[in-house]
């Protein structure tokens, strides 16, 4: 192990996590139980699909661009609808680290906080790490840094969402998701400490616990078409190049194309998976105000859900026994359509968009779901009770 003093938290955070795994794993199979009895069944399969800072008028303007004023996203047309409040433990207004740690760990905590409690409160075992206690293979897929805020509440527990260093040590040294893809080179093989202390060069240590290594499309590619289990895909260092910006040169993987290789590589997996993939620039790009950057995101997360229903769709099985899940962990920028206010718009048209800031907003957002036990999912809930449906559709024994 290098340098990492990213033991930070391989010492008494984990010791704290070790102390309550067991009793929400008991918890879980009560909680299965019951949803067993309500017709609602265990999932083999979990993917949750974050379009990160997405409201309801992005998922409008998009759709014109798309299809017209008519036709519906790929997410649109699944099963179920509700919808949920984003605040944080300390704020109206959330940010990414404590909203995505709300459906990870299932706990309300202050901004900033990635699934711990800086007070010292125990907390629970991310949804990632009770698949794996099944035996599923798990995967993070996002186009920020893979140790941004969202992929990071789900592999790992760090008092500060800027110790990016550290949730990469706690990645390869502690949860081993089995599929990270995402930028962050420089988070991997770091030269300078980040907030929690760590630094190192993790790359090593990756390939001798059987990752493959990919820096690119065409390596990520052949990892996949290697036919190994373990892959780590680290594209650039600050995120993926943002879709409006791609040229033919670009050598970094679309979020559609990440996302097959996520769902080939853990689709192997006998005991199913789960897999949390993220759109991280719709977030950015409604920071920006750039409504060109919005669209090119939102394009790419639908078609990353049009994989993923594909795949569901190719078997019964499949169909049967994944629970699918799309949520935005918050909204960013207020985003309107302001016009046009006398025309129609056809497919390819661009709408007349506006901000109320360029910051995030608190209002609730949308859940679309499908599969066992997303029937919880067709109501007003508070973003922590996403985390309890997939403890209930877990179960409690490898199939």
């Amino acid at each position: 192990m290098s340098e990492i003093s990213g033991r930070f938290l391989a010492g008494i955070h984990w010791r704290r996590l070790a102390a309550v795994s067991a009793i929400v794993l008991a918890s879980a199979c009560a909680f299965t139980a019951r949803a067993q009895g309500a017709g609602e069944g265990k999932a083999r399969n979990i993917i949750v699909m974050v379009p990160d800072g997405m409201g309801l008028a992005d998922v409008t303007a998009t759709r014109i661009h798309r299809h017209g004023l008519d036709g519906m996203l790929s997410f649109e047309t699944l099963e179920h609808i509700g919808y949920q409040k984003t605040y944080s433990a300390n704020s109206v207004i959330t940010d990414s680290a404590p909203a995505a740690s709300a459906w990870a760990c299932g706990e309300k905590f202050n901004n900033g906080e990635i699934c711990f409690h800086g007070d010292g409160r125990p907390f629970k075992p991310s949804i990632l790490e009770l698949a794996k206690k099944q035996g599923k293979a798990t995967g993070l897929v996002a186009t920020s840094t893979i140790t941004h805020a969202t992929p990071a509440s789900f592999g790992a527990h760090v008092v500060n969402r800027n110790c990016e260093n550290e949730i990469a040590r706690q990645y390869i040294q502690v949860t081993r998701p089995d599929v990270i893809l995402g930028s962050g080179v420089s988070k991997f093989r770091s030269v300078a400490a980040d907030a929690c202390g760590a630094v190192g060069d993790l790359i090593p240590e990756a390939q001798a616990k059987g990752y493959a290594v990919a820096y690119d499309k065409a390596g990520m590619d052949a990892a996949v078409a290697g036919g190994g289990r373990k892959i780590l895909g680290l594209f650039g260092n600050g995120g993926t190049v943002p879709e409006y910006l791609r040229t033919p040169a670009t050598t970094e993987p679309h979020l559609p194309e990440m996302t097959t290789a996520a769902l080939e590589v853990l689709g192997k997996s006998r005991h199913g998976f789960f897999l949390m993939v993220e759109g991280s620039q719709v977030d950015w790009a409604n920071h920006a105000k750039d409504y060109p950057y919005q669209l090119g995101e939102m394009l790419a997360f639908d078609d990353a859900v049009k994989v993923v229903r594909a795949w569901i769709d190719a078997d019964g099985d499949r169909r049967e026994n994944t629970l699918l899940i799309v949520v935005a962990d918050h909204d960013t920028g207020g985003f309107a359509i302001n016009g046009p206010q006398s025309a129609l718009l056809q497919a390819g048209g661009t709408v007349e968009a506006g901000w109320t800031t360029g910051n995030h907003t608190g209002v609730d957002t949308l859940i679309w779901s499908a599969g066992p036990g997303s029937k919880a999912l067709t109501r007003a809930i508070d973003n922590t009770e996403i985390y309890g449906v997939m403890v209930k559709a877990l179960g409690d024994a490898k199939e």
